[in-house]
């Protein structure tokens, strides 16, 4: 599996499987050698649209839109994740932690979320998967208190980067790095932020499939200069 396949845009328009698209799509992403012939991450495709249909995870309800709009999107920002430890603030249904743990075996993960009922689907979703380096958290980051901080902290849509800086600093090694996954590119929370320093870099990031806009906002631990 994930050895690049071509198809036709007429062909794409037609008809196309997820699978296809989860092919091509981590073709596009430069993974291929990560992910060659793992097939976990459609069986967590499967098992978010199962446990959708009851608990509503998630208002992702094509199997195609979860390859693009979940699968796709967490994994594009895997080139930025820097060192062993991981965090994962408000995972949900495990996004974007379990596809990057399925791509990064070396890496430790720990998923953060405060709703029970999100946390047992991906409990008995990471035992299918049979996933070793990922632990879970049920706590509100507020009163997280590790016991080894973390080389990146990321969260797909857990708050404005003012709030979430505030919260996810303290949880990081002195190089460690905050990465906020959002749409459009954030002006007025890169504003509001109290000292911009901490900012190293907003990526644009090109999802395959997605026709929308997507970045990244890398931020430091400790700001620059001080």
């Amino acid at each position: 599996m994930y050895s690049r396949r071509i198809t036709t845009r007429g062909q794409r328009e037609k008809f196309v499987q997820p699978e296809d698209l989860l092919e091509d799509g981590i073709y596009e992403l430069g993974l291929e050698e990560r992910l060659s012939g793992d097939e976990r991450l459609m069986e967590f495709i499967t098992e978010l649209m199962n446990w959708n249909r009851i608990y509503n995870l998630t208002s992702v309800r094509k199997p195609t839109e979860i390859v693009t709009r979940h699968i796709l999107d967490s994994l594009s920002i895997l080139p930025y994740i820097k060192g062993r430890r991981v965090l994962d603030i408000g995972t949900g249904a495990g996004l974007p932690g379990i596809p990057l743990a399925i791509a990064c075996p070396e890496r430790e993960f720990v998923l953060l979320d405060s709703s029970s009922k999100k946390l047992r689907f991906v409990q008995q979703t990471l035992a299918i998967l049979k996933l070793d380096n990922v632990t879970l958290e049920h706590t509100r980051i507020e009163d997280y208190q590790p016991q080894e901080r973390f080389d990146s902290v990321m969260c797909r849509a857990f708050s404005e980067l003012r709030e979430l800086y505030r919260h996810a600093a303290r949880l990081c090694t002195g190089t460690g790095r905050i990465l906020a996954m959002k749409g459009i590119y954030p002006v007025a929370e890169i504003e509001s932020l109290d000292n911009r320093n901490v900012i190293e870099q907003v990526v644009s990031l090109t999802i395959p499939g997605l026709d929308a806009e997507r970045h990244l906002v890398c931020m430091q631990a400790a700001p620059v200069g001080d």
